[in-house]
């Protein structure tokens, strides 16, 4: 009978060159780079991986996890493999930490809460350094109606205004238990605008392009192209709105995930 051992690894990366989590052939993805360099470091074992969010083309993250299954023999030395598998990682991507898990843990379902930020700012181009990172928006965006329209989408509410391809079995109600439009003071650099901001958006799982099309949603809001009426009005399963604005994957990063 073949034994299985588990890991649950934590990883961050940029994604400014990277199409995504999931592997693609002929692109360059997080899954792809990490499954190369797992081969490398295992060599013979057989192994697979299984990621906790599918980011999206040029998306980043601060605090990611992926779980690694192994057969027949166990890692000899985490702490080991560790170090071995970061130093032949690409630059944009590093492992965090790992830890053994049993086989009841279920990645997909195990997170109770993920947290993805959202970096922008506005009225002018920004320093080319910043774009892997922060999205700017050159027209004039008036972020205080934008900061209550974010308030709006919490609780437990239909987002099929907010999804893209969704199938027949999408969960289209989904709980936020957090979303504001803050001023950004997490993610700094020197090269940043003077002033930049964030969407902190919390919640147990989304939707496909859910927070980008959120984001999208208040640009618009802060262009005057919709009211808070109309987000309000988003909301209503009844209601089909044309939330056209998907906004750029180089703001948006996966920030934590939970699985306490």
């Amino acid at each position: 009978m073949r034994q299985r051992f588990y890991y649950l690894l934590e990883i961050q990366y940029l994604g400014y060159r990277l199409h995504g989590w999931q592997r693609q052939p002929g692109f360059k993805t997080v899954e792809g780079l990490v499954k190369k360099t797992l081969k490398f470091v295992l060599g013979e074992t057989k192994f697979k991986i299984l990621g906790a969010s599918r980011t999206d083309t040029m998306v980043s993250a601060h605090k990611a996890a992926f779980e690694l299954f192994v057969d027949h023999e166990p890692l000899e030395n985490m702490a080991d493999f560790l170090v071995i598998f970061n130093n032949n990682l690409p630059q944009d991507i590093r492992a965090l930490s790992i830890k053994e898990v049993n086989s009841k843990f279920n990645i997909i379902q195990h997170p109770k809460q993920k947290e993805y930020l959202y970096l922008f700012a506005y009225g002018r181009k920004s320093h080319p350094f910043a774009a892997p990172l922060l999205a700017t928006f050159l027209e004039p965006l008036n972020v205080d109606v934008m900061m209550a329209g974010a308030k709006m989408f919490e609780g437990f509410k239909s987002f099929h205004n907010y999804c893209t391809k969704p199938s027949e079995k999408t969960v289209l109600v989904r709980q936020i238990d957090l979303c504001e439009i803050v001023p950004n003071e997490e993610i700094t650099a020197s090269f940043f605008p003077d002033r930049t901001y964030l969407l902190r958006v919390q919640g147990s799982g989304f939707l496909r392009n859910q927070i980008r099309l959120m984001m999208g949603g208040l640009v618009m809001l802060g262009r005057g192209e919709l009211s808070l009426e109309d987000i309000e009005r988003s909301f209503d399963p009844e209601v089909n709105m044309l939330i056209n604005y998907i906004a750029p994957g180089s703001g948006l990063i996966l920030n934590k995930i939970d699985f306490s």
